[in-house]
């Protein structure tokens, strides 16, 4: 029998090893991975975009024009959308030794760059035009996202200080929304909902909230 004077620390060390290691619980939680997106434009609207998603969905987004402070805003993006755009970014070997940029002569169309990151780990490119057919849909999901927030931003921004431009706002956002360029347009229902419930906003405003949240809510 064991007798205290005998007990040893470094054996409590591995009993507690194991026991974590049959409970299946990790001792260490491993860094969340992240890829994002950024874009530099001078002269566009916007001139700057940076859209940075995690494995867990957490997100932020950063957009503005480039002499401006940086300011990101966080948001969250779904499993099943944080999972496909990790999944475009494994299918691009997480961009490590990658060439996008095309060899032919285009005119610039902003500076480009997907990064991937997790712990001290790090990779990215950087390309102005690619006919890369994967590198293509991971750009689509970003510039989605980012007229995504765009449009919340906005819609947000004139909820408070131009009432009456809420209409042209929402009229921006149904153009997208039947482009169906936006990767998760329910992500705005609760601002909708809000101009549709809300009598300072001009009735043809209202309107449009209801039947852009039906539509939403009932995708054909």
């Amino acid at each position: 029998m064991t007798t205290l004077r005998e007990f040893r620390p470094w054996r409590f060390c591995i009993l507690l090893l194991l026991c974590v290691a049959n409970c299946g619980v990790p001792l260490f939680a491993a860094d969340p991975a992240t890829v994002s997106f950024r874009k530099v434009f001078k002269s566009s609207s916007p001139e700057f975009v940076e859209i940075r998603v995690r494995e867990d969905g957490a997100a932020t987004y950063d957009i503005r024009a480039i002499n401006e402070e940086p300011d990101a805003q966080p948001f969250e993006v779904s499993a099943a959308l944080a999972a496909k755009i990790f999944q475009l970014s494994t299918q691009l070997n997480n961009f490590r030794g990658l060439e996008l940029d095309t060899k032919r002569r285009i005119a610039n169309l902003g500076e480009k760059t997907f990064r991937y990151e997790r712990g001290n780990e790090s990779a990215e490119v950087k390309f102005n035009y690619t006919i890369d057919a994967t590198a293509n849909q991971l750009l689509m999901i970003f510039e989605g996202l980012t007229r995504q927030q765009d449009h919340l931003r906005t819609l947000l921004h004139r909820m408070k200080y131009d009432r009456l431009g809420v209409n042209n706002a929402l009229l921006n956002f149904e153009t997208d929304l039947d482009r169906k360029i936006l990767p998760e347009p329910e992500r705005l229902l609760p601002v909708l909902q809000q101009i549709a419930a809300d009598s300072r906003f001009v009735d043809i405003a209202r309107q449009r909230a209801r039947a852009l949240v039906e539509r939403i809510r009932n995708p054909r």
